[in-house]
């Protein structure tokens, strides 16, 4: 990450806001402002909720939209394990940690304050609350420092506008009891705090402030609406933030890495692709709105059979690796990453070409088979953007037989069955050919030791 440039382009957009808002402020605040924001975005974590991803958020001609995203992920605790050091300055009054938990402070330990009291209005927060990982701790905490870093230079009407954008970025909010969508709780949570706070905003002005909070917040899940490679991308992104093991490529274990790609397989089953988008009167429009929602399905679905397949595949080459030991690097069993200048032997070099490879059976199957060929988009910093063992063994046993044997992995790496027991219930034939593989990449790299050996041991006698 260049920490200069993405510091400039946040303080150009910092100043064009403040601009377009009419507020006059020192070019040194906004300078320390940019720096506060890019700082924790840049920390070793971040892969995704980066610098690029607010900006992204933030394409757009409104200045309030554009300044909610700025600040809408600057706290991340899951992701960054902590809040950021200088966060904690504007976050300190009002949240403690008690038992390895984040709350809001007591009634008589908070001082008075409007601006904090206005986040936990639009929140629908309140006094002494345990804030949940997924339940907006992030995006409240993000708020709260918005809201207290601008106070000394916008309109309450103004913070009470952004507040309002990043509450929107919580993603995936359920439809309540009585039948609202989270865009509907939160125009009615806005109505009350403006009444409440004497914040004297107009219905026109309410309205439009849901309008720019739809608008932010369907930014930020972009991703779920864009083409599968895309979207696949950003979930390849996102695995290394709350799977720090997988930073560097070649020494994470295939134990590891599976069950990276099982708690994104469970976040995908569980996802209702009617919750990632919103919508408020004609904002987005219908037609735009259902290609989205359409596009999202279609994701989710190839999503599925894409972990799926790639699962089976770690936790057989898992199974087979704990004949070596209990925690065998991926790249032991089946080759190291490329790197510049370095293309090391892979197992799929080993393998041979199937004579009646399976034939795809919709187009679903036809486009996650041409996903794990071809690949997503761009390669991961800790991974390959094809998967050439994972098409080697749908090609082998198809779609139908990866579907049978995901319901054994869950046995497997579950202890119900024994790594010998996984295997003995594979394709036998499959499981021959891929051994045969695994040998013949470590008689390769026996050869290479070899081939070393001697070198040094010609050039010692020529010294001599």
């Amino acid at each position: 990450m260049n920490f200069e440039y993405e510091y400039e382009q946040c303080l150009e957009k910092l100043n064009w806001a403040t601009k377009e808002l009419q507020v006059e402020v020192e070019p040194e605040k906004l300078a320390e402002i940019a720096e506060l924001i890019v700082q924790p975005m840049t920390g070793p974590w971040r892969y995704f909720h980066t610098p690029n991803h607010i900006f992204e958020v933030g394409v757009s001609q409104d200045a309030i939209e554009v300044l909610a995203a700025l600040f809408h992920d600057l706290v991340y605790v899951q992701v960054d394990h902590s809040v950021n050091f200088n966060l904690s300055y504007y976050l300190a009054p009002y949240i403690q940690e008690t038992q390895g938990k984040l709350k809001i402070r007591e009634k008589n330990e908070l001082p008075k304050d409007q601006t904090f009291e206005m986040v936990t209005s639009i929140f629908g927060f309140f006094v002494a609350q345990v804030l949940l990982p997924f339940g907006g701790q992030n995006e409240f905490m993000s708020a709260v420092v918005a809201a207290k870093v601008m106070e000394t230079f916008l309109t309450p009407k103004h913070l009470f506008q952004i507040i309002a954008c990043i509450e929107s970025t919580i993603p995936f909010q359920p439809i309540s009891e009585d039948g609202l969508t989270a865009t509907e709780r939160l125009y009615q949570r806005l109505k009350e705090t403006n009444t409440k706070l004497n914040i004297n905003l107009s219905d026109g002005e309410l309205y439009e402030t849901v309008k720019k909070s739809v608008r932010l917040s369907n930014r930020d899940v972009s991703g779920f609406g864009s083409p599968t490679s895309i979207f696949l991308d950003n979930t390849w992104n996102l695995l290394p933030e709350t799977n720090h093991n997988l930073t560097n490529g070649n020494s994470y274990t295939v134990c590891e890495y599976r069950i990276a790609l099982e708690k994104t397989e469970g976040f995908i089953n569980h996802l209702n692709p009617d919750l990632i988008f919103r919508k408020f009167d004609e904002e987005p429009d219908e037609k735009t709105y259902k290609c989205w929602v359409e596009q999202a399905k279609k994701n989710i679905e190839v999503a599925k059979i894409y972990l799926g397949s790639k699962i089976f595949t770690l936790a057989f080459i898992e199974a087979l690796s704990m004949r070596l030991g209990l925690n065998i690097p991926l790249s032991t069993m089946v080759g190291e990453l490329p790197s510049q200048g370095h293309i090391p032997a892979h197992l799929e070099d080993f393998l041979p070409d199937i004579h009646n490879p399976y034939q795809p059976q919709n187009n679903l199957q036809r486009e996650v088979l041409t996903l794990l060929a071809d690949g997503r988009s761009q390669n991961a910093v800790y991974d390959m953007r094809n998967s050439p063992l994972s098409t080697f063994m749908v090609k082998y046993i198809g779609f139908d037989e990866v579907k049978k044997q995901r319901k054994r992995t869950n046995d497997f790496c579950q202890k119900k069955i024994s790594a010998e027991e996984f295997i003995d219930g594979c394709n036998q034939n499959l499981v021959k050919t891929v051994i045969e593989g695994i040998l013949e990449l470590f008689e390769s790299r026996k050869q290479a030791i070899g081939g070393v050996k001697k070198v040094k041991y010609i050039n010692c006698n020529q010294n001599h």
